[in-house]
């Protein structure tokens, strides 16, 4: 028998967590869930993707990743276009629309140059 695994929770390293959280939550449109100051060195700062089961961990000294290292963070949206024009209209530096056989992508970073990349599974290419 399987055990069920579910990816709840990924950690986003940032240099100011005050910065990231405004950038994902006023820009990008995250729901902010919780804020908590655990300690004068440890804050948590969980956000969600609209409509995802899985949230990110805005911290600091919770881990020693350095702010900027992570990429191909990936979100599934129903429409590229879309989403690049709301982002775009929002202040976010958003790439064109990239066509691919496995799908539509609209990628950016976050102010520390974490990467994302928001994958429409409507491509025009895709038989």
């Amino acid at each position: 028998m399987a055990i069920d695994m579910k990816l709840e929770l990924i950690q986003v390293p940032v240099s100011d967590i005050d910065r990231a959280k405004a950038f994902y939550v006023d820009q990008v449109g995250f729901n902010d869930d919780h804020d908590h100051q655990v300690s004068d060195e440890v804050r948590f700062v969980q956000l969600t993707p609209p409509g995802s089961a899985c949230s990110i961990a805005l911290t600091t000294g919770a881990h020693e990743m350095k702010p900027g290292t992570i990429g191909g963070l990936q979100l599934v949206i129903e429409d590229a276009d879309a989403a690049r024009a709301e982002l775009a209209e929002r202040g976010v530096e958003v790439s064109e629309v990239q066509d691919f056989p496995w799908g539509r992508f609209v990628f950016f970073k976050d102010p520390d140059g974490n990467g994302w990349a928001l994958q429409a599974l409507d491509s025009p290419l895709r038989p």
